[in-house]
C-alpha cells in the first residue's frame, strides 16, 4: 500500500464547476487534519455537508481516531455535519476560522442496521 500523507478532495458540480476542496495532512498517526475550503461562488445546499461526507469517507482519515478541522467560522452546515459524524466535538474560533477536535466514530460494520447514506 502507498502511503500517502497529503490528500485533497474537491466537490464540483455538474458542470465541472468547482464548488469546496479539502487539503487533508495524514503525516500524524493518530490524527487526520484537514482544512476545508468553500468557493466564494454560490454553492447549493448540501454541499458542504458531502464535502465533510468526502473527508471522512477517505479511507485513511477513517482508519485514524482523531480528526481536527479547519473551517470557516459561521458556517454551520459543515459543523452540524461533523458533529453528526463524529464524537466529543470541541470547537474554538481563530480569526475567521473555526478549529475543530473530534473523535471519528467507527465505521459500522455492514449488515448491523446503520442508516445507509444521506
Amino acid at each position: 500500500m502507498t502511503h500517502r500523507s497529503r490528500l485533497e478532495v474537491a466537490i464540483d458540480d455538474a458542470s465541472g464547476r468547482l464548488l469546496a476542496t479539502a487539503a487533508i495532512d495524514l503525516a500524524d498517526p493518530v490524527v487526520a487534519r484537514a482544512a476545508l475550503h468553500i468557493e466564494t461562488c454560490r454553492v447549493p445546499p448540501g454541499i458542504r455537508a458531502r464535502l465533510v461526507d468526502a473527508v471522512l469517507d477517505v479511507p485513511e482519515v477513517a482508519a485514524r481516531p482523531h480528526l481536527q478541522v479547519a473551517l470557516p467560522l459561521g458556517d454551520t452546515e459543515i459543523l452540524d455535519r461533523v458533529r453528526e459524524r463524529c464524537e466529543c466535538i470541541q470547537t474554538r474560533a481563530a480569526g475567521v476560522t473555526c478549529l475543530v477536535e473530534a473523535d471519528i466514530r467507527p465505521a459500522r460494520p455492514a449488515g448491523t442496521g446503520g442508516r445507509a447514506g444521506t
